[in-house]
């Protein structure tokens, strides 16, 4: 079985198991304590289980993964024999490569600055500030078209990929950063679309519709 090492409040893990979720694939998860205990910083963690010290960590029988974009790019080839996440072909790879590695602007940003309201880590405010505004703005200009046009989704697939998988977390939970959406519509309108699609579960800052 596949186990996530895991921390609740985390929207990188949280994208893995919204991911395994909506593909019913039945996994472990693995608490690992990210704050008060820095549990990610141990030295068993370092030596055993990621060197970088980050979540998540993913294990597929011997199969290890860090990195939630890596993650969810596995997750996607290996379990959705469909191709609904990760569509086989090469321009809609591209594009949703393209948003994977934005996914990972809104963590330096958004996520750090949450951690510096929600834990008091460190965070260079006004970077983090600058760039998830550029970020956001970038993802709102793309989201903005892709609506014009009667679509939804980043990719412009017919339902959501693994590229809105891995930029909504941080996007949804920019309040907690002290980041206003109200400036960015089109990503308003997107987080609803994806909070509405069947099956969504929440996390901690991001609530279920249904509930």
């Amino acid at each position: 079985m596949i186990r996530l090492y895991d921390y609740e409040l985390s929207g990188n893990c949280y994208k893995l198991r919204l991911l395994l979720h909506w593909l019913d694939v039945a996994y472990e998860r693995v608490p690992v304590n990210f704050h008060p205990g820095r549990e990610h910083r141990s030295r068993a963690f370092l030596q055993d289980i990621n060197p970088l010290g980050q979540l998540p960590v993913l294990d597929d029988g011997e199969f290890r993964l860090r990195d939630a974009q890596a993650c969810l790019v596995y997750l996607a080839s290996q379990y959705d024999h469909a191709g609904h996440w990760y569509p086989d072909d090469a321009r809609t790879r591209g594009t949703i490569t393209m948003w994977l590695a934005t996914a990972d602007d809104l963590t330096r940003s958004i996520a750090a600055a949450r951690q510096h309201y929600s834990f008091g880590l460190d965070a260079d405010l006004a970077r983090c500030e600058a760039l998830a505004h550029a970020t956001l703005r970038l993802l709102d200009d793309a989201l903005a078209e892709t609506q014009a046009a009667s679509g939804q989704w980043l990719a412009a697939t017919p339902r959501p990929s693994i590229a809105d998988i891995a930029c909504f977390p941080y996007a949804a939970l920019a309040p907690e950063a002290r980041i206003d959406l109200r400036r960015f519509p089109a990503v308003q309108a997107w987080i609803r679309d994806l909070r509405h699609w069947p099956g969504f579960i929440a996390m901690p800052g991001i609530f279920d519709p249904k509930l």
